[in-house]
């Protein structure tokens, strides 16, 4: 309960920031980690597909890891928030940055 009550108010502090900050819409920098499995890296480029989003990935050194950078327009907050959470919900191992 208490990771549920700090994930809303992370989400919470990122939507004032992004109000206060940004004119909507606008480009949004997604950027996540994710184990080096391609079935993971293909979940998250699949829920951002028909969004005119430019993906780049990199592979840690080790090639444990990759890293998903997404750069897409949003219209506002409450939608970054909303890919933000469908992401965690779908990409089991997922780190958002």
């Amino acid at each position: 309960m208490n990771t549920d009550k700090k994930t809303e108010e992370f989400y919470k502090k990122l939507r004032a920031q992004l109000y206060d900050t940004t004119s909507w819409p606008s480009e949004y920098l997604y950027k996540f980690i994710v184990p080096s499995e391609e079935k993971k890296i293909k979940q998250i480029e699949d829920l951002f597909d028909n969004l005119g989003a430019v993906i780049t990935t990199k592979e840690s050194g080790k090639g444990t890891y990759t890293s998903v950078s997404i750069n897409v327009q949003m219209k506002d907050p409450d939608a970054v928030i909303e890919k933000y959470l469908e992401v965690a919900d779908k990409v089991e191992g997922v780190i958002s940055l």
